[in-house]
Order: structure tokens, then sequence, then C-alpha cells
């Protein structure tokens, strides 16, 4: 029992968990979390399935990612909790005996006699030590005096306050791994209802600002938020400027452009007659009829980076209008006569299977496609505690720094024809500041009458 106690306040072990967790947070920054396989295998292709398989896609609800969390608390807590009871007898039920020789071992020491009586010369060292402000405490025995002069005794309890702060900020983080998220990709004009809420989320205006080598430098929403259908608070949100409201935080997380409805604009010709041209524009799945014709056509499918993947099925390369390509179908009374893929960069590519014999020939022309921004939703419970965990961090690295504890040791000895006195200081921090407190206290002690 006794070594896994050991093993669990383990400072070794801390340090390892502190590595492992603080990495695996770097990734969770640096993948977007809990979006959709289609977008994790156009920006990553073949190791996403490795990231979806091993949670690092939605990292902060994963089990171990949790489990490196209980552990290092369980540490934390352990390491606390085996300290806290001699550090509470320290400071609030010292042993104030000390024989010469432990004053003698310390760095800053002084032995010394002096003439007078034992309590005239214990009134003068009390004397000299209050004047410093320490706190004094005495025990007597026989022709023995033992004082125990102490400041800033909170010290002692800096790295449990900062412990104190870690578990607090843990159990908060466990308590947003539970929280309310949710991706929310709106168009400009477009409302949106929250969740579980009873107010909606309008975005007015979606700006995008570039750096001169064409990298993206900011994003910026517009956004409204909305109650029976009345605007009760507008804001512009950046990335690390959230909205807030009722308990939800709404933050600029990434854009796109919305390929799930664009109009495409496809141009239809004839070998026959150069002269005529049909321009059509389709959104997926619609069908028009072309002009001074039976035959309509229709679009079924579209992506925006068109590629084979190693199936030899269609997919898209990424998000971005790399290789547009539309699915044609061409129906003629019912009964469908061609169907092929038509890419808007290369049109001599067109890869048209034809049932009939067919006159046209067909241009993918123009696309048109909102931009959305992508707003990451989240409800945090735990924020509050995430917070006070860190006050009481920054309380007790305060403390532990800047609070350390001072203790100055005097020990009188009664001799037939003197007192012998024995002082040693100890301070952590500040020695040469003490140093000078504990001559000034001495050589006031050496003078007192």
């Amino acid at each position: 029992m006794k070594s896994l106690i050991n093993s669990l306040s383990s400072v070794k072990l801390a340090i390892f968990l502190l590595i492992i967790i603080t990495s695996a947070s770097i990734l969770g920054t640096w993948i977007p979390q809990q979006r959709g396989p289609a977008e994790y295998a156009a920006k990553y292709g073949q190791i996403a399935k490795m990231l979806i398989r091993f949670q690092f896609t939605d990292l902060y609800h994963s089990l171990w990612y949790k489990a490196f969390l209980l552990l290092f608390a369980l540490n934390t807590l352990v390491c606390t909790l085996t300290r806290i009871s001699s550090k509470w007898k320290r400071a609030f039920n010292p042993s104030l005996e000390r024989d010469k020789q432990r004053l003698l071992d310390l760095k800053i020491h002084e032995n010394f006699e002096k003439k007078g009586t034992l309590d005239s010369v214990k009134t003068a060292a009390a004397r000299a030590l209050a004047e410093k402000r320490f706190r004094i405490k005495e025990s007597s025995r026989e022709n023995r005096v033992s004082l125990l002069g102490r400041k800033k005794v909170l010290g002692i309890f800096g790295s449990d306050i900062v412990h104190l702060g870690l578990l607090i900020i843990l159990l908060g983080g466990i308590i947003s791994g539970k929280s309310e998220r949710q991706m929310l990709n709106i168009t400009e004009g477009q409302t949106v209802a929250i969740p579980g809420a009873d107010f909606q989320l309008r975005l007015d205006k979606f700006e995008t600002d570039y750096y001169a080598n064409g990298m993206v430098k900011d994003w910026r929403s517009h956004l409204t938020v909305l109650e029976a259908g009345q605007p009760q608070l507008t804001k512009i949100v950046e990335v690390n400027h959230p909205l807030s409201h009722q308990g939800y935080r709404f933050y600029q997380s990434s854009y796109g452009i919305n390929w799930e409805d664009p109009l495409l604009e496809i141009k239809v010709k004839k070998k026959s007659d150069p002269a005529f041209s049909d321009t059509k524009a389709l959104k997926i799945g619609q069908e028009k009829q072309l002009t001074d014709s039976d035959i309509k056509i229709k679009t079924i499918r579209f992506v925006p980076d068109f590629v084979l993947n190693e199936n030899n099925v269609v997919a898209t390369r990424s998000l971005q209008p790399n290789n547009p390509a539309v699915l044609l179908e061409g129906w003629q009374n019912e009964e469908k006569i061609f169907s092929g893929w038509v890419f808007a960069k290369y049109p001599e590519f067109e890869q048209m299977h034809t049932v009939k014999e067919s006159d046209l020939t067909f241009r993918f022309i123009d696309i048109h496609a909102a931009s959305y921004s992508g707003i990451q939703m989240s409800q945090d419970p735990g924020t509050n505690l995430i917070w006070i965990g860190c006050t009481f961090m920054m309380l007790g690295l305060f403390i532990a720094f800047y609070w350390p504890l001072s203790e100055i040791r005097i020990a009188l000895e009664a001799k037939p024809e003197h007192i012998e006195i024995t002082a040693g200081g100890l301070s952590p921090k500040y020695t040469e500041a003490f140093q000078a407190t504990f001559n000034k206290i001495i050589a006031t002690l050496r003078n007192s009458s």
C-alpha cells in the first residue's frame, strides 16, 4: 500500500502525465474537433481514418484523454494529502524545542553570551522579534527558554493551494467534457434556432481579411441574437472574441463555401448548329427542358475538387473549387439518353455516356455558392469552475513565490554567570533580505540592557 501511495504521489508521474496531456491538448487545438468525416478526409487524406479511430477528432470526450486527466487528478490529490498533515502541524502546532547543535547547523545562525537574567534576556529577544513583525511562541523548562518567531505562515500552503486549483480546473474540465458543443454553418442573412434555447442567431455579414500573400488574416461574423423575432444583442465575433448569451458561447471557428446547395450554370451547344446556345441554371437534383427541344437535363451530383479515390469512386479532394465537376443526365420522353461528368476547368475531359446518339455538347461555365461562417456553439457548465481553479492557482503561486515562510528560533540557556544565546534562521527565499533582518535582531539583542 505504501509503495502504491509513493508511486501515485511521484513528481515523475506528474511530469509524465503533464507532458501527455499537454501534447494531446496541442493536437486537439491543431485538429478541428467534431467535424464530419468528409471534411477530415478532404483535409488529412489517408490519416483521417486513424485520427477518427483514436478519437483525435473528438479528443476532449475521448476515454483515454479523460483517463489521463483522472490519473493526474489522483496524483495531485494523493501528493497533497500525504503532505498536508505534516504541513498543518508545522503551521499550527510547531515544535518549539531545538537543541543547540541543530540551530548551529542552519545556514544563518549566531551563538554568543550575554549578562542578565533569563527573564530579562527573554523579554529583550521577544521585543526584538516583535519589532520586525514576527509572531512569537515560547516554551520554558528548567533553566532554558525557546522562542520561535515566524512571519507569513500561510506560505507553507502555497503549493497545496496550487494543487487545489488544479483539481478544481480538472473537475471543471471533466464537466465541460459533457457540455453541449455544436458547429453552426450559417450563411449571410440566415437565422438558425439554437437547440435547447429560446433564442435564434442571425448572421448579418461575414468578412474575411487576407495577408498580402493570400493567407487568411482574420474572419469576422456580425451576429445578432433574436428573441421572439426581435433583436436583443449584436456583436462582431472574431477568433478569441466570442459572443456570450444565456450561458451559451459562440466562437468564430472557420469559414467555407456551402457546396450542399450551389447554383450551377450549364451551357448547351449543338454540333450541327454553332449559333445555338442555351444556358440553364440548376440546383442539385433539378431538371430543366432545353429550348426548342423535348430533351431535359438534370444535375445529379456536384463535387468541388473532383478526384477518383483508391476504389475508383468519385470523391472530392478538398472543399476548395480546384476541379469543380457536375454529373449530368439527359432525359427524353422518360428515357435516359445520356449521363456523364462535365468539368468547369477542363471541358475537353467531358465524360458523357450516351444511350442514343446526341447532337449536344455541354460546358460547365459557373458556380454560385454562398459562403458560410463556421460558428462553434458551446454551453459549458464547467467554465466557472475553471475560472475559480485558475484563481486558486494564481493565489497559490503568489503565496509560494512572494509570501514565503520566515522563522527565527532563539534558544536561551542560563549559565552560572551569563545567558548563552543560540539563534538560527530559515527562509526559503529572499535570503539576503532575511539575513539583514536576522542580523538586526541579533544586534538589537546584543545591545539590549
